[in-house]
């Protein structure tokens, strides 16, 4: 089997804001083979520069596209292929859109290699140490806090037992980031768990104060409060806080991820397929997690693709339980992909179907394609 033709697809709600909703956009990526069996992967990136990184023709030996870099090749070879893609951009890659963008072309190849074997891609990974995840409903926080706390209240009756808000209005003020968190706890009631992403919001001395503050709010952890080049502060608020601290969506290179676990000392690594590389890199930065005895949960902010994929990573690994559920209620996060993945019982199973057991609408591709 050899590739034929890796397809960047660019997708694209009419309207997109400001607003920290990634599922707004996204970059598609189909790679086909001469066995007429075609692989699916996402990308988590500024979509138009990810789709030209994919795209360029080679300039030199270690300036090429991604997509020069993998076509005529075996896509079972995986680990070959993304040093090739490595090796190949080197010259104007080795971290952020680069990477970001080989994630989409890596987990395609996976699900080209499940749906050849009849195998779900967490099988190829090693996995199954669990097949059901406790699902937390990841969403902003409101504008207001009576806002905040409707959402809270409504992803209750719902049926999510963990909910996580973010980004909004946190940081304007410690008034109104005390309040915002008082009314997710209210909203969501004593037993149910609560995680709040601060979104890069406060200096050093700004977040040991407030993850003291928030304290009796019974936080399951709170995420990323400072910038991820900030790792001293990191680890004097790892050192300091009552609460766990997350962080990792921001990183995609696995050094990184291990500096913030050794350096920054964080208690919970987030980790993105669509952004680390793909599922590859994502299975050895969540071992390098289990050997830290650290808790390993996905980042996932974007579209079915996106879930499918971390569900099977997951699994894969002996130190998640937690899954993040983006409940976003745009087209492309609630109908690009055939399959709804639904929460049952506040818990999401992982797919067993080859492959990563989704596929395209294309009539929703063919909607929001951008040519």
């Amino acid at each position: 089997m050899k590739i034929t033709r890796v397809e960047p697809i660019h997708l694209r709600l009419p309207e997109v804001t400001e607003r920290c909703d990634g599922s707004q956009e996204t970059l598609i990526v189909r790679v086909h083979t001469d066995a007429d069996i075609i692989g699916i992967g996402e990308v988590d990136s500024s979509s138009l520069v990810a789709k030209a990184i994919i795209e360029a023709p080679l300039s030199h030996k270690i300036c090429r596209g991604l997509a020069d870099c993998v076509l005529g090749q075996d896509p079972f070879e995986i680990d070959r292929l993304i040093h090739r893609m490595y090796e190949g951009t080197i010259y104007f890659g080795r971290q952020g859109a680069v990477i970001q963008a080989m994630s989409g072309v890596e987990i395609a190849l996976w699900d080209i290699v499940g749906k050849a074997t009849g195998r779900p891609v967490y099988q190829l990974l090693g996995g199954g140490f669990r097949k059901k995840f406790r699902a937390y409903a990841s969403i902003l926080f409101g504008d207001t806090p009576a806002e905040t706390e409707r959402i809270g209240r409504e992803l209750v009756q719902q049926g999510f037992r963990a909910v996580k808000f973010g980004w909004g209005p946190m940081g304007k003020s410690e008034e109104s980031d005390l309040a915002h968190v008082r009314a997710a706890r209210q909203g969501l009631g004593k037993d149910v768990d609560l995680m709040v992403d601060a979104g890069l919001c406060w200096d050093t001395a700004t977040a040991i104060r407030r993850a003291k503050q928030f304290e009796p709010f019974n936080l399951t952890w709170l995420e990323e409060p400072l910038h991820p080049d900030n790792l001293q502060g990191y680890a004097r608020l790892s050192t300091k806080s009552p609460i766990r601290i997350a962080a990792g969506e921001e990183i995609c290179d696995i050094k990184e991820f291990q500096q913030m676990m050794d350096v920054g000392g964080i208690d919970v690594v987030q980790v993105d397929v669509t952004r680390v590389g793909g599922l590859a890199p994502a299975k050895r930065i969540g071992w390098d997690s289990y050997e830290r005895h650290r808790l390993c949960v996905n980042h996932s902010y974007k579209t079915g693709v996106n879930i499918a994929a971390s569900l099977h990573f997951l699994a894969a690994l002996p130190n998640s339980h937690y899954f993040e559920y983006c409940v976003e209620q745009g087209a492309l996060r609630q109908s690009l992909t055939k399959q709804r993945l639904p929460v049952v019982d506040g818990e999401i199973a992982v797919l067993e179907e080859p492959g990563l057991g989704v596929e395209l609408d294309e009539k929703v591709v063919e909607k929001y394609r951008v040519n």
